[in-house]
């Protein structure tokens, strides 16, 4: 027992759990998919025909690049709709502020299938065609709070006496907006741009139900390649979008890392 009383009494032992959740929730999965993805499905053997097929496959590149167009529209207007809410909130007063941004986040507290089966309902409602007006909108009310709720987190943390000191020296409101307040909440724009991004281009859901399965986005294809049980090829798709994200990831590292270094400078 002895050993039991310094396993628990260890501070360090306490990360154990966590460890076992990140091996085989996080670890495990990411080396089956690099496992199927450069392996054949017959023989087993090393190979790259997966990711041949894929760059030969003119409907799943097509897929892709759609599905690459879909969500850069999807995070512009997120971001063109999100900064202003933000901004706007992080400059209320702090009891009026909480509660708009619980209000922003409440839909998020729902599932995305259940908050698109009442997108499509609303639709129908309004008798509006199903298709890619839909699907953007869906796209938008289902992730502009994953770009408003960064923004905002970064402004509220952001240092007022860098504005103070702006405006001290005479910039008028466009100048400190211009200068010091978009440089500062970059970090938090960066975020939200990840948080949105990726997600809409691996979805398939949300474009399944507003589409009536009219179009398809990449998450789509991998679906459907993984349920008629060509896990190789499935798992390669998932693979890129495993680089896509980690590319995505460095160069948003890097701009945070700028735009605080610019922050500070001003």
């Amino acid at each position: 027992m002895k050993w039991l009383n310094k396993l628990f009494t260890k501070r360090s032992s306490w990360s154990i759990p966590y460890f076992l959740f990140l091996l085989f929730v996080v670890v495990l999965p990411l080396v089956l998919i690099c496992y199927y993805s450069f392996h054949d499905g017959t023989t087993g053997d090393f190979t790259l025909k997966n990711f041949e097929k894929f760059v030969s496959n003119h409907e799943a590149a097509n897929t892709f690049i759609y599905s690459i167009g879909i969500a850069l529209i999807t995070t512009i207007l997120c971001i063109v709709l999100g900064y202003p809410a933000a901004y706007i909130l992080s400059n209320s007063s702090l009891c009026r502020s909480k509660i708009m941004v619980i209000l922003f986040i409440l839909p998020m507290w729902i599932n995305i299938l259940v908050r698109t089966l009442a997108t499509v309902a609303l639709f129908d409602f309004m008798r509006l065609p199903l298709g890619e007006g839909a699907l953007i909108f869906g796209m938008v009310y289902n992730f502009l709070p994953f770009m408003i709720y960064p923004i905002y987190n970064t402004m509220q943390k952001m240092d007022h006496s860098y504005i103070e000191a702006a405006q001290d020296l005479g910039a008028g409101p466009f100048t400190v907006f211009r200068k010091v307040v978009f440089p500062l909440s970059m970090p938090g724009v960066m975020s939200g741009i990840m948080m949105v991004f990726m997600p809409t281009i691996s979805t398939f859901a949300i474009a399944e139900l507003l589409t009536m399965n009219n179009i398809k986005l990449f998450g789509t294809t991998i679906q459907e390649n993984i349920n008629i049980g060509m896990w190789n090829y499935g798992a390669a798709l998932s693979l890129i979008m495993l680089v896509i994200i980690f590319v995505m990831e460095f160069f948003s590292d890097s701009d945070e890392d700028r735009a605080s270094n610019e922050g500070g400078i001003i």
